[in-house]
């Protein structure tokens, strides 16, 4: 039995459906008119929003808690008057030169200290003034009278 190719075309439908490629010509495409689009309506500017100044910073700069020694004497042309003691940066092996604000006095600012400050006045750094220690609280100032 001779089988007929018009009978198996048509039970397979692979063979029997055929799809011919479309072609596209390009140049042919780009002419073709694109439909008239119609202007936007014009779109209202927003404003931008106004920028709201920051609050203010007060800026305080802060009081440095400083003890100034003020010293009440005149220890003659050619010397000077030192601290040594413990607390604000003093130390007692070593003195701190005094500014000599007037013929008979003498001052010194210390920086800040947690506790109180005791000291004692030296001429030249080398002779000790007498008596019991001195004693200043930080944030305050102090004027005193050595004896040598």
């Amino acid at each position: 039995m001779k089988k007929n190719a018009s009978k198996s075309a048509a039970k397979s439908p692979a063979l029997a459906t055929k799809v011919a490629p479309v072609r596209v010509n390009v140049a042919v495409a780009a002419r073709k008119a694109v439909p008239a689009l119609k202007p936007a309506k014009p779109v209202a500017k927003k404003k931008p929003a106004a920028r709201t100044a920051a609050p203010a910073v007060k800026v305080v700069a802060a009081k440095a808690v400083v003890a100034t020694i003020t010293a009440q004497i005149d220890i003659g042309f050619g010397n000077a008057l030192y601290v040594r003691g413990e607390g604000a940066g003093l130390s007692w092996d070593q003195g701190l030169l005094m500014n000599c604000v007037s013929n008979s006095e003498w001052q010194c600012v210390l920086g800040e200290s947690a506790r109180p400050i005791v000291f004692k006045f030296l001429v030249n750094d080398l002779s000790w003034s007498t008596g019991e220690d001195f004693s200043v609280t930080p944030g305050t100032n102090v004027t005193l009278t050595p004896t040598f």
